[in-house]
């Protein structure tokens, strides 16, 4: 059996007797449906069929990947690996660890090209000047991507088929062959969810196209960050993706929650209120791995009271704002720091000292504290002009095993939601 899916189940875990953390109160409709999501799953087979995450889609406008990648090389540890030519796009693989999920990074050959994508894009005021930048989707490995297919179709998941999309990436024209799948984008979350059926450690078994070999003036960029990556002595400081976050209106959460984890084995960790930001943070896991590196947990955010609602109580909500201005999507994702120390300055704080040195800009100071007790010490970059995603570094002080702090969940959104705002007219969200 693929490694990546005859993992062991955390024997710590049974999810029918699991009680999530937190204080956030769900529906009475959540509590019944998501035991009953649980019990299908194992009925149907998901559980045993799809395992870890295999990689994450990001796509950028054209002209941005190789500038992109290199940002990502400079900030993180992936590194480009191959380039293929599809119809209408370049496809780059990007890799760190083995064992961690890899980057797909899309990128249209056609500065012009539109799709579902783009046109979602173009409806929110912050996200039309990049009409084809956005997170798309995490890919999953699974014993048969066919069978995946069909069992979630039973269940009213919609699935891709070439002439659906103008992008052949999310459903090849040899697609009875395929073993690349990807579902459609959420009506909740305006993400995909995608199934493959092959390692990742090439993207030749998937004949998705051509391979192109990149000239050394175009892969001159990446190279060059990730030698100042190297020496600005970042290796094995900065480690693979911990969590990526949604952000979802507030009427969405329920429904955005239980959508994933019928289509894929994690569960439902837990909730937290973040009173002062009028928001509440939502945690799912992969209960078949000990460490989140492996398959990064999958969060959640949306606003307690709708904007709608908001002038009555008069709260901040930065998270609802976000998806007013720039769409349902992905916010941020977040990369693991090792913890320790050098010269007794935290890695976080070496870190963020060295990339602001290299010109990398950041939301605000880091927050949280590692001290005697364990904790976490977390910090916002500001979002990439090619992706606009954010990057968060996360450090887990002395074994911290919680999921994150509500002190730093809120000052890290106050401070995302000062730079995401919209003037128009004379309202300022």
């Amino acid at each position: 059996m693929n490694s990546h899916l005859d993992l062991p189940l955390n024997s710590q875990l049974d999810l029918a007797t699991y009680k999530p953390r937190g204080d956030k109160r769900n529906t009475a409709f959540f509590e019944e449906f998501l035991p009953r999501v649980y019990e299908r799953r194992q009925q149907t087979g998901i559980n045993d069929l799809v395992g870890s995450m295999a990689a994450v889609v990001i796509q950028v406008d054209h002209g941005h990947a190789v500038s992109y990648m290199a940002e990502l090389s400079l900030m993180g540890p992936y590194r480009f690996r191959e380039c293929w030519l599809m119809r209408t796009h370049r496809i780059y693989l990007l890799a760190a660890n083995p064992a961690w999920p890899r980057m797909i990074v899309l990128e249209p050959l056609n500065p012009g090209f539109e799709d579902e994508t783009t046109r979602w894009n173009t409806m929110y005021p912050l996200s039309a000047r990049r009409p084809n930048a956005r997170y798309v989707g995490e890919v999953f490995y699974t014993e048969s991507a066919r069978s995946v297919r069909e069992i979630l179709e039973a269940q009213n998941i919609r699935f891709v088929y070439p002439g659906e999309t103008q992008n052949p990436f999310y459903a090849h024209e040899h697609y009875a062959y395929n073993h690349l799948i990807f579902s459609f984008l959420s009506d909740h979350t305006y993400n995909r969810v995608g199934y493959v059926d092959l390692p990742l450690d090439s993207l030749a078994p998937l004949d998705l196209g051509d391979r192109v070999l990149l000239d050394d003036d175009t892969e001159r960029p990446m190279v060059e960050a990730a030698e100042q990556h190297t020496a600005l002595g970042l290796d094995n400081k900065i480690l693979g993706l911990d969590h990526m976050a949604t952000r979802v209106l507030a009427g969405d959460r329920e429904d955005a929650i239980l959508e994933y984890l019928t289509m894929v084995p994690y569960y439902f960790w837990g909730a937290y209120n973040i009173n002062e930001m009028n928001s509440s943070t939502n945690v799912t896991r992969n209960p078949k791995v000990n460490d989140d590196k492996l398959s990064p947990a999958r969060v959640f955010t949306a606003n307690n009271t709708p904007s709608y609602l908001n002038s009555l109580v008069n709260l901040p909500m930065p998270t609802e704002e976000f998806v007013r201005n720039f769409g349902r999507r992905m916010h941020h994702l977040a990369l693991e720091v090792a913890d320790g120390k050098v010269d007794g300055e935290q890695n976080v704080d070496v870190v963020v000292r060295k990339l602001q040195e290299s010109g990398i800009p950041f939301l605000a100071d880091v927050v949280g504290e590692c001290s005697d007790q364990p904790n976490l010490k977390q910090i916002f970059s500001k979002s990439s002009d090619y992706s606009l995603l954010i990057t968060e570094y996360v450090q887990r002080c002395q074994g911290y095993d919680g999921f994150f702090t509500r002190e730093n969940v809120a000052s890290l959104t106050e401070a995302a939601g000062n730079e995401e705002r919209y003037a128009h007219g004379h309202v300022f969200d």
